[in-house]
């Protein structure tokens, strides 16, 4: 997958969220002191020739909206990062964050939780 710039990642989460968008609504999402219109315009052009955004023409006004979810475009992205960062080990990254004095003991029993969902649901596709 194409990774994209933290400009062009920063249009997408607003695509993301609003789902459907005329220019000046993406730009309105912007926290103050917002871009030019026409930069946001050339991120979106950008993002179009990608394959990231669809466009609806209504005049002359189009109507954008993403061609990716954002679920796909995280965990394709976060593959690559497994891969770069934990040999692409699942053991490793879980480590990661149980090693990680961040994570709290509701965040690591939820992850727990999750684990064994997950393993419940393959034990019975295999039976």
């Amino acid at each position: 997958m194409i990774e994209l710039t933290k400009a062009e990642e920063q249009v997408m989460q607003f695509l993301w969220k609003l789902e459907k968008a005329f220019l000046k609504d993406i730009v309105e999402n912007y926290s103050e002191p917002k871009p030019a219109s026409t930069t946001v315009a050339t991120v979106i052009r950008v993002l179009i020739k990608k394959g990231f955004i669809g466009f609806n023409t209504y005049g002359k006004i189009n109507e954008y909206f993403p061609l990716i979810s954002k679920d796909d475009y995280f965990r394709k992205h976060f593959k690559k990062v497994a891969k770069n960062f934990f040999n692409g080990s699942s053991s490793k990254i879980a480590s990661f964050f149980t090693d990680d004095k961040d994570v709290n003991l509701s965040e690591l029993e939820e992850m727990k939780q999750m684990i064994e969902e997950r393993i419940k649901k393959l034990k019975e596709n295999n039976e």
